[in-house]
């Protein structure tokens, strides 16, 4: 029997579902998120598929490490949106433009000159960061980051958000919020808890050591490692990490960083060597590839339900950070002296202030206030 009876929409209308503001991501010059739709390739044949494509997400302000304001985040945040609600888009690529840094994290000099003493903006501001992962945890696409560099502090927290991530061998990662006056609360204690062991994860998100791609890859952290060095025409592995043992004297020593005149020789050689991401960029292809051939609405729900783990992490928490943070940057607190010293680091030559004398100051009963403030705070150089 002919079903022409029943209404229906025509066969191939769509509604627009879209809640992103265009201008964010149109930009002219950085800082800036740009976004690019990019085909869907056949990492066999290097062949685009007509009518798919990959959002290419890019975290573009190389001159700050690829630290995010406030317009960047936002823009991040609509550009997930955009990709999530655009049918011919089959997954999500976030980076950081340039080499060196896929993302440091928040901007220091906004966080510096402006958050600090207006708790209210700190609030609207740690809303905007939420509809990132808000985004991720209902969206059916996969989202995956590619880490071409330093990843630190809140860039490794927004990303952790990602499904999975391919790094080039000469990324790096931790944070470093307790080293300057902040916790890693947008997303480092959460996640990190849940994709490492307990111990795992409060060293790397507390302890501000930083973690070689190998380390973090042996840690269950990332998916996939591809070398960017080139010598004499030849990918090589990055010679500032240890990949060519995994033990020495009983202890585990493979993706640590090597040490003393060894770690020396070795930075100088990477800087003489050439950069190729090309390995890297046919990783992320293949990773996108793998999950282009499977049902899209099995992709989403399996994604959906392996996805609760880190959102259900991440929810427990929520609600406080957003008062903790405005709490913590009321003035001559600890967020204003880390990100102040951080801030002002050219002029006094110390990113840190004298943490015993702090801390020597609080065993005494020191108020916190502008006094103490000044006591720890480095001085600027005559």
């Amino acid at each position: 029997m002919a079903l022409d009876w029943i209404p229906r929409a025509p066969q191939e209308s769509r509604m627009d579902f879209q809640l992103a503001r265009e201008d964010l991501l149109q930009k002219p010059e950085p800082p800036r998120t740009t976004y690019e739709k990019r085909p869907l390739v056949n990492p066999q044949t290097n062949e685009p598929v007509e009518g798919l494509y990959v959002a290419w997400v890019v975290l573009d302000n190389e001159k700050q490490g690829n630290s995010y304001n406030l317009d960047m985040l936002a823009g991040t945040a609509c550009a997930f949106d955009k990709a999530s609600h655009d049918p011919s888009v089959v997954a999500v690529i976030l980076t950081g433009a340039g080499d060196r840094f896929f993302c440091t994290g928040g901007n220091v000099p906004e966080y510096a000159e402006y958050m600090v003493g207006r708790p209210m903006d700190c609030q609207e501001y740690m809303q905007i960061y939420w509809h990132i992962f808000d985004v991720v945890w209902v969206s059916s696409k996969p989202f995956f980051r590619r880490v071409q560099g330093m990843s630190i502090g809140g860039g490794e927290e927004i990303s952790g958000v990602c499904d999975l991530t391919i790094a080039a061998d000469t990324a790096s990662f931790g944070q470093v919020g307790p080293q300057h006056g902040s916790t890693a609360m947008g997303g480092a204690v959460q996640f990190k808890s849940v994709n490492m062991t307990i111990e795992d994860a409060m060293w790397n998100a507390i302890s501000c050591e930083q973690w070689s791609a190998y380390k973090m890859y042996r840690k269950g952290y990332i998916h996939r490692i591809e070398p960017v060095l080139k010598q004499n025409g030849k990918f090589i592995r990055n010679p500032e990490v240890i990949t060519d043992r995994y033990i020495d004297d009983g202890e585990i020593v493979y993706g640590e960083f090597r040490e003393g005149d060894e770690r020396k020789q070795a930075k100088e050689l990477v800087k003489s060597l050439e950069r190729d991401t090309s390995r890297l960029d046919q990783a992320c292809n293949e990773v996108v590839w793998t999950f282009a051939n499977l049902y899209p609405q099995q992709v989403g729900n399996s994604l959906g339900m392996l996805r609760a783990q880190k959102k259900t992490a991440y929810e427990r928490t929520k609600a406080e950070i957003i008062w903790w943070w405005a709490a913590n940057a009321l003035p001559y607190g600890e967020f204003d002296m880390g990100m102040s010293s951080f801030n002002t680091a050219k002029k006094t030559g110390s990113r840190n202030i004298d943490m015993m004398k702090y801390r020597q100051a609080l065993a005494r009963g020191h108020r916190m206030d502008a006094d103490l403030f000044e006591q720890v705070m480095p001085k600027p150089k005559e």
